[in-house]
């Protein structure tokens, strides 16, 4: 059985058992929290939903929060002395799918 949630602005495909990276959440390590929006149950038998699968929940665990690796974001502009760096660490929460109920 999967299922396809929505959290951060994305959609992910996620099964029991999945460790995933997504969008920054509010919420300490060690936790559960319960994702609602879900947009599709598939297995056996799957369900859509317009736009969310009524009564269908995502139970995962929360694993760690962190940053990603720093990226490196330089402008230029040809035959100027325009040169501008900057770095950036995207933010994220790394979280193990504990169960999904339909």
């Amino acid at each position: 059985m999967y299922a396809v949630i929505e959290t951060g602005g994305k959609q992910i495909k996620v099964a029991k058992g999945d460790s995933i990276f997504v969008e920054k959440l509010d919420v300490k390590e060690g936790e559960k929290i319960t994702f609602d929006k879900v947009l599709l149950i598939g297995g056996e038998s799957s369900k859509v939903g317009t736009p969310y699968v009524a009564n269908a929940t995502v139970t995962a665990k929360v694993e760690k929060q962190g940053k990603a690796k720093k990226i490196i974001v330089f402008k230029y502009k040809n035959k100027t002395t325009y040169r501008r760096t900057q770095g950036h660490r995207q933010p994220y929460t790394r979280v193990t799918i504990e169960s999904i109920n339909a």
